[in-house]
């Protein structure tokens, strides 16, 4: 069974922004597939797809691993 998740990052501007996080979430063990909404100025949105859910600290990790960081989620 897949489960999916979203996470909002900030700082992405461009595709190699993309790329970036897409390769450092992609290592993560478990995860088939990442999606990124790319929003310049915002906070974009970002889908992971894996086999079992994933721990939260890791994709912060990852995330500030590629040089962004997670936005925290708002009510």
């Amino acid at each position: 069974m897949t489960t999916t998740a979203d996470y909002l990052v900030e700082g992405m501007t461009c595709g190699h922004c993309v790329m970036s996080v897409t390769e450092e979430l992609t290592a993560l063990e478990g995860v088939q597939h990442v999606e990124v909404d790319l929003r310049p100025g915002a906070a974009s949105t970002v889908t992971v797809s894996s086999d079992a859910p994933i721990d939260p600290d890791a994709v912060r990790a990852a995330v500030g691993e590629a040089g962004y960081s997670l936005s925290d989620p708002r009510p």
